[in-house]
């Protein structure tokens, strides 16, 4: 599966929690570590400032050589207490222009299950980035994701302002 990254969790969060946590914006940027200016709005374009995350200290660290740095996200859907996705440049930190390269698909989606409530992120796509990009976006957002499972979980579990 070179083409996709599907990570999964079961939050212990009530699934209105937790889609909050991923469809406000600035509940969003806290966890994530992004400023985004505007609202999740099918067909909106949002400039985005790279920032630290406020809920990992740790990962904050690795965030902060970025901070800062624009990149533009293209909001897909916006299903409520269901799914957001949107388009993004996976991994264009270090890239430069992007402007003419595909993007990627980011969806969150919602389940309701015992004990909470389970988040599935998926990002597809990577099989239209081009090829000198492709290998090192894909690993370094396999672990990207893997991190923002963490931290929307200790954001969620942290009384951070709902």
């Amino acid at each position: 599966m070179s083409d996709r990254i599907v990570k999964s969790t079961v939050l212990k969060a009530p699934h209105d929690r937790v889609w909050r946590a991923i469809s406000d914006t600035k509940q969003f940027g806290t966890w994530f570590g992004v400023d985004i200016a505007g609202s999740f709005t099918p067909g909106a374009r949002l400039a985005c400032k790279i920032t630290a995350t406020k809920v990992d200290p740790e990962i904050a660290k690795s965030q902060e050589p970025y901070s800062g740095t624009p990149f533009e996200i293209v909001v897909d859907k916006v299903e409520p207490m269901r799914v957001l996705s949107f388009h993004w440049h996976p991994y264009g930190v270090e890239a430069g222009d992007l402007s003419k390269e595909p993007m990627t698909l980011v969806e969150f989606a919602l389940d309701e299950v015992s004990g909470g409530t389970k988040l599935t992120i998926t990002e597809s796509g990577f099989d239209k980035i081009p090829l000198e990009r492709r290998a090192k976006a894909f690993a370094a957002n396999e672990g990207g994701w893997t991190a923002q499972l963490e931290l929307i979980a200790k954001f969620l579990a942290g009384g951070y302002a709902a």
